[in-house]
C-alpha cells in the first residue's frame, strides 16, 4: 500500500504526504521532505513510510518528469526542480523542512539549499554527491539522453537499474531490483532526457555543505558502484553527519531499510 497520492492545483507535482503535523505530534519537529533519485518515483520510500511516519510528517513528491508527475520538454535544471520543490512547501504551507535527497534528488536538494536556505531545518544527500559530473559523466549523460530519444526509457533502465544495488544483493534481492525497474519503465523519455542534461549542467556544490548554518547529512553505501568512494563525503564540518549502511550499494531504502530509517531519525533528532 503506498497511502494517497496528492497533486498540486495545477496538478504538475504529485506527492505523497502521511503522518502528523508538528502540532499533532507535540513536538517541534520540522516536516521532513524525501526526494527520490533519477529515474525513480516517490514509491521509492515505500518501505520508509511506516518507519517515519510514526514519529514525524513525510512528504515525498515525484520529481517532474517522474512518477505522476508532469514531464514537459526540455532540460530539467537542478535550480528548476528545486523551484518545484519550493513550490509545493508554498501549497502546503510548509515555512521550513528537512530535506533529503537520493541521487539525483541529492543534487536537487543541493540547489534548493543554495537557493532557499530560509526554508530548511536541516538537509543531506542520500547517496549522492555535491560534485559535478567528471568530463566522461558528462559524455553519457548525452548518450543516455540520446538512447532515451531514440529508443525510449526501457533501455536506459536496464542498463542503470542493476548497478543500483551491491553486487551481492541483485540476485538475492531481484524482486526489489525489478520493482526499481517497473518504476522506471513508467518515466517518460522526456523525464529521463530532462533530467540527465541537468544533471550534466550542476556545478560543484561543495561548498553549501560546508557553509551550511544547519545540520547536514551525508549517508553512503559502502558498495556503491554510482558514487565512487572518494565522492561520498565531500565536505566535513561539526554539523556533518556522516553515515555509512555496510551492506548497501546506491539504494539503501530498499537494501537496508531498517539501517536506512534509523539514520534518518537520528539525523532528524539534531534538527
Amino acid at each position: 500500500m503506498t497511502g494517497n497520492v496528492r497533486r498540486t492545483p495545477d496538478r504538475s507535482i504529485a506527492y505523497r504526504d502521511e503522518g502528523p503535523d508538528e502540532a499533532a505530534a507535540g513536538t517541534s519537529v520540522p516536516p521532513l521532505v524525501l526526494l527520490h533519485g533519477y529515474g525513480g518515483s516517490h514509491r521509492y520510500f515505500d518501505e520508509i513510510f511506516p518507519l517515519l511516519t510514526g514519529h514525524l510528517r513525510v512528504i515525498a513528491p515525484d520529481l517532474r518528469g517522474h512518477g505522476e508527475s508532469a514531464a514537459p520538454e526540455g532540460v530539467y535544471s537542478m535550480e528548476s526542480l528545486a523551484g518545484d520543490v519550493r513550490g509545493l512547501l508554498d501549497h502546503l504551507g510548509l515555512e521550513r523542512v528537512i530535506l533529503l535527497g537520493h541521487s539525483l534528488g541529492g543534487y536537487v536538494t543541493l540547489a534548493f539549499a543554495e537557493r532557499y536556505p530560509e526554508r530548511l531545518a536541516g538537509f543531506g544527500l542520500l547517496h549522492s554527491t555535491a560534485f559535478p559530473d567528471t568530463e566522461e559523466g558528462r559524455e553519457n549523460r548525452l548518450r543516455t539522453a540520446e538512447i532515451a530519444r531514440r529508443r525510449g526509457s526501457a533501455p536506459v533502465i536496464d542498463n542503470l537499474a542493476p548497478k543500483l544495488f551491491a553486487p551481492a544483493n541483485r540476485e538475492k534481492m531481484a524482486e526489489r531490483l525489478e520493482f526499481v525497474k517497473r518504476i522506471g519503465y513508467g518515466t517518460p523519455p522526456n523525464g529521463i532526457i530532462g533530467a540527465a542534461l541537468g544533471m550534466r549542467e550542476r556545478p560543484d556544490r561543495r561548498a553549501v555543505l560546508e557553509r551550511a548554518g544547519v545540520p547536514v547529512l551525508l549517508l553512503a553505501g559502502a558498495h556503491d558502484e554510482a558514487i565512487p568512494a572518494e565522492r561520498r563525503f565531500p565536505a566535513d564540518g561539526p554539523h556533518i553527519v556522516k553515515a555509512e549502511l555496510p551492506d548497501a550499494g546506491h539504494m539503501g531504502m530498499l537494501e537496508s531499510p531498517r539501517a536506512f530509517a534509523d539514520v534518518i531519525l537520528d539525523f532528524v533528532k539534531r534538527c
